[in-house]
């Protein structure tokens, strides 16, 4: 154990948007992942609000239907392993007080614990923490929306006329959630964007009005003012087992029409067995599923051949 100097190092975004419904979260996260470049994933819990821009946006959209914390990590680690680089969650908020969100999941937790919603806590409390450990070191850019408790107030106009406003508050998310990103801004219902936390000092204090590609450029710019960091170069055994797979699935391919033979099987009926068991092409059958079916299709052909001694 020693210390040794710091250095800073290029990172990804960790980007915080907060604000009511209206106030442009959406819209402005787009905005912001597009001028942060390359590909980009959207998971949409808002009912496909995200896909009405798609006319002016370029990206793929994973629409949730549940907001268990699990299926957030599942879909943030799919968004890294497809490759992309800007994942936008819209909205954070529904893993926390959506369907079979966080606060749900305590309320059903409840009953085993005889209902003491505290020890009912046990559980969940450690999943939300893996669903923050997800974003945090997600190998892309995460920009997530997060909904505002709302509240009213009476203020007046430019003219002095008096007018009720809606302003957003804390976000719909577990207290303190705001302290996991590098960059957090409260978005009002007149779409102007306030800095309330960043790490960026070219941001500190900062409002813009509908921000765009100039906000973008102030975080890309900070983002890769650092020491590169190296990509880990894939280890040859990997390579080698990735070589291993393919001989073995090749191998068990021609075992299978084989067998399939000895079944008294047709070509098109393998094919069609695969299709209705697997949903899928032969081709496209993981290591796994070309195991179960090797030995499904091995099984019945011995059987066969056990009918063909028993009638002879």
């Amino acid at each position: 154990m020693a210390f040794k100097k710091a250095t800073k190092k290029q990172a990804k975004a960790r980007i915080g948007l907060i604000g009511p419904s209206g106030s442009g979260k959406t819209y402005t996260a787009l905005k912001l992942a597009s001028g942060l470049g390359g590909k980009i994933a959207v998971i949409d819990t808002e009912h496909g609000s995200a896909s009405k821009y798609a006319d002016k946006f370029e990206f793929d959209v994973l629409e949730l239907d549940t907001y268990h914390p699990q299926k957030y990590i599942d879909a943030i680690k799919e968004a890294a392993k497809e490759g992309y680089d800007v994942l936008v969650i819209d909205s954070l908020s529904h893993a926390w007080a959506g369907t079979d969100g966080a606060i749900e999941l305590a309320d059903k937790n409840a009953v085993k614990y005889g209902g003491n919603k505290f020890a009912a806590w046990r559980d969940v409390t450690p999943l939300h923490n893996k669903l923050v450990e997800a974003i945090i070191t997600a190998p892309l850019h995460v920009i997530a929306t997060m909904r505002a408790k709302m509240q009213y107030i009476q203020t007046q106009d430019e003219k002095g006329k008096t007018i009720i406003k809606k302003v957003g508050l804390e976000p719909v998310q577990r207290d303190g959630m705001e302290y996991e990103f590098d960059i957090v801004a409260d978005m009002d219902i007149d779409h102007n964007l306030i800095i309330s936390k960043t790490r960026c000092e070219a941001l500190d204090g900062l409002i813009i009005n509908k921000p765009g590609e100039e906000l973008a450029k102030i975080i890309k710019d900070w983002l890769t003012d650092g020491v590169q960091v190296e990509t880990p170069k894939p280890k040859q055994e990997t390579k080698a087992k990735a070589e291993d797979v393919k001989e073995m699935v090749k191998r068990m391919a021609a075992e299978v029409k084989t067998y399939a033979e000895e079944a008294s099987w047709t070509q098109e009926q393998l094919r069609e067995h695969v299709h209705e068991r697997y949903g899928k092409e032969p081709t496209k059958l993981t290591l796994e599923e070309w195991q179960e079916l090797h030995q499904y299709i091995k099984d019945l052909a011995m059987i066969t051949k056990s009918v063909e001694v028993d009638v002879e």
